[in-house]
Protein backbone atom coordinates (compact mmCIF):
# COMPACT_ATOMS: atom_id res chain seq x y z
CA UNK A 1 0.00 0.00 0.00
CA UNK A 2 1.41 3.48 -0.71
CA UNK A 3 1.72 6.17 1.65
CA UNK A 4 -1.08 8.19 -0.03
CA UNK A 5 -3.59 5.01 0.18
CA UNK A 6 -2.65 4.70 3.87
CA UNK A 7 -3.63 8.20 4.47
CA UNK A 8 -6.99 7.95 2.55
CA UNK A 9 -7.54 4.96 4.42
CA UNK A 10 -6.89 6.71 7.71
CA UNK A 11 -8.44 9.67 7.45
CA UNK A 12 -11.91 8.90 7.38
CA UNK A 13 -11.19 6.49 10.42
CA UNK A 14 -10.00 9.48 12.59
CA UNK A 15 -12.53 11.60 11.22
CA UNK A 16 -14.60 8.91 12.84
CA UNK A 17 -12.77 8.85 15.94
CA UNK A 18 -12.98 12.85 17.25
CA UNK A 19 -16.54 13.05 15.74
CA UNK A 20 -18.34 12.51 18.67
CA UNK A 21 -15.61 14.02 21.21
CA UNK A 22 -14.79 17.59 22.16
CA UNK A 23 -11.88 17.33 24.21
CA UNK A 24 -9.01 18.01 22.15
CA UNK A 25 -6.48 16.30 24.58
CA UNK A 26 -8.19 13.50 24.43
CA UNK A 27 -8.00 13.64 20.69
CA UNK A 28 -5.07 14.24 20.39
CA UNK A 29 -4.29 11.16 22.22
CA UNK A 30 -5.98 9.07 19.45
CA UNK A 31 -5.07 10.88 16.53
CA UNK A 32 -1.44 10.45 17.41
CA UNK A 33 -1.86 6.74 18.31
CA UNK A 34 -3.35 6.46 14.90
CA UNK A 35 -0.80 7.87 13.29
CA UNK A 36 2.01 6.20 14.88
CA UNK A 37 0.51 2.78 14.10
CA UNK A 38 -0.20 3.31 10.81
CA UNK A 39 2.87 4.30 9.80
CA UNK A 40 5.38 3.36 12.21
CA UNK A 41 6.91 7.12 13.20
CA UNK A 42 10.00 7.30 15.50
CA UNK A 43 8.12 9.99 17.19
CA UNK A 44 3.73 11.25 16.89
CA UNK A 45 2.82 13.97 18.78
CA UNK A 46 1.18 17.16 19.75
CA UNK A 47 2.40 20.27 21.68
CA UNK A 48 -0.10 22.93 22.56
CA UNK A 49 0.62 26.77 22.73
CA UNK A 50 0.89 28.20 26.49
CA UNK A 51 1.81 31.33 26.74
CA UNK A 52 5.06 32.34 24.69
CA UNK A 53 6.22 28.39 24.74
CA UNK A 54 5.03 24.62 23.37
CA UNK A 55 4.31 22.47 25.85
CA UNK A 56 3.90 18.31 25.43
CA UNK A 57 1.39 17.17 25.04
CA UNK A 58 -0.14 13.90 23.98
CA UNK A 59 2.82 11.90 21.70
CA UNK A 60 3.69 8.50 21.16
CA UNK A 61 7.33 7.33 21.04
CA UNK A 62 10.50 8.33 23.07
CA UNK A 63 10.82 10.31 25.81
CA UNK A 64 10.70 14.42 24.29
CA UNK A 65 11.15 17.93 24.92
CA UNK A 66 8.85 19.49 27.35
CA UNK A 67 9.19 23.21 26.49
CA UNK A 68 10.10 24.17 23.18
CA UNK A 69 9.54 28.64 22.92
CA UNK A 70 7.95 30.47 20.44
CA UNK A 71 10.13 30.78 17.32
CA UNK A 72 12.84 27.76 18.14
CA UNK A 73 13.73 24.07 16.28
CA UNK A 74 11.13 23.16 13.76
CA UNK A 75 8.20 23.26 15.97
CA UNK A 76 8.85 26.66 17.05
CA UNK A 77 9.33 28.13 13.64
CA UNK A 78 5.70 25.89 12.56
CA UNK A 79 4.27 27.78 15.19
CA UNK A 80 6.08 31.41 14.34
CA UNK A 81 5.13 31.12 10.09
CA UNK A 82 1.95 29.92 10.82
CA UNK A 83 2.28 26.90 8.54
CA UNK A 84 3.84 23.60 7.74
CA UNK A 85 7.17 22.86 7.91
CA UNK A 86 9.35 20.09 6.13
CA UNK A 87 12.48 19.30 7.28
CA UNK A 88 14.59 16.42 4.94
CA UNK A 89 17.41 16.15 7.26
CA UNK A 90 17.09 17.86 10.76
CA UNK A 91 20.64 18.01 11.65
CA UNK A 92 20.95 21.02 8.53
CA UNK A 93 18.06 22.90 10.16
CA UNK A 94 19.66 25.96 11.59
CA UNK A 95 18.38 25.89 15.65
CA UNK A 96 16.78 22.72 15.76
CA UNK A 97 16.50 21.17 18.99
CA UNK A 98 17.42 17.52 18.94
CA UNK A 99 15.09 16.00 21.75
CA UNK A 100 16.40 13.07 20.09
CA UNK A 101 19.83 12.17 18.21
CA UNK A 102 17.95 9.11 16.16
CA UNK A 103 15.41 11.93 14.95
CA UNK A 104 16.61 12.17 11.14
CA UNK A 105 13.38 14.10 9.23
CA UNK A 106 10.19 15.54 10.50
CA UNK A 107 7.33 17.30 9.71
CA UNK A 108 5.41 19.99 11.79
CA UNK A 109 1.76 21.32 11.17
CA UNK A 110 0.32 24.30 12.99
CA UNK A 111 -3.61 23.46 14.26
CA UNK A 112 -5.27 26.63 13.87
CA UNK A 113 -8.48 27.54 16.04
CA UNK A 114 -9.58 31.38 14.97
CA UNK A 115 -7.18 32.16 13.12
CA UNK A 116 -4.61 31.64 15.71
CA UNK A 117 -2.17 28.27 16.12
CA UNK A 118 -3.17 26.88 18.87
CA UNK A 119 -0.76 23.94 19.11
CA UNK A 120 1.39 21.76 16.56
CA UNK A 121 1.33 18.27 15.38
CA UNK A 122 5.13 17.12 15.15
CA UNK A 123 6.29 13.60 13.62
CA UNK A 124 9.81 12.58 13.12
CA UNK A 125 11.42 10.31 11.45
CA UNK A 126 15.17 8.40 11.97
CA UNK A 127 15.22 8.32 7.72
CA UNK A 128 16.42 11.21 5.90
CA UNK A 129 13.58 12.81 3.30
CA UNK A 130 10.63 10.74 5.34
CA UNK A 131 8.11 14.04 4.51
CA UNK A 132 5.91 15.47 1.50
CA UNK A 133 3.65 17.37 -0.18
CA UNK A 134 1.51 13.67 0.15
CA UNK A 135 2.07 14.36 3.73
CA UNK A 136 1.52 17.96 4.52
CA UNK A 137 -1.63 17.56 2.34
CA UNK A 138 -3.34 14.69 4.46
CA UNK A 139 -1.64 16.01 7.71
CA UNK A 140 -3.31 19.32 7.15
CA UNK A 141 -6.54 17.75 6.82
CA UNK A 142 -6.41 15.54 10.03
CA UNK A 143 -5.12 18.34 11.92
CA UNK A 144 -8.00 20.35 11.02
CA UNK A 145 -9.70 17.50 12.44
CA UNK A 146 -9.11 18.20 15.78
CA UNK A 147 -10.33 22.29 15.97
CA UNK A 148 -14.30 21.97 15.91
CA UNK A 149 -16.13 24.90 14.81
Amino acid sequence: MTKEETYQQLLPQIKALVAGEQDIIANMANVGAALHEAFDFWWTGFYRVEGDVLVLGPFQGPIACTRIPYGRGVCGTAWAQGQTVIVPNVHEFAGHIACSSASNSEIVVPIHRDGEVIAVLDIDSTAFNTFDSIDRHYLEQIAATLVKA
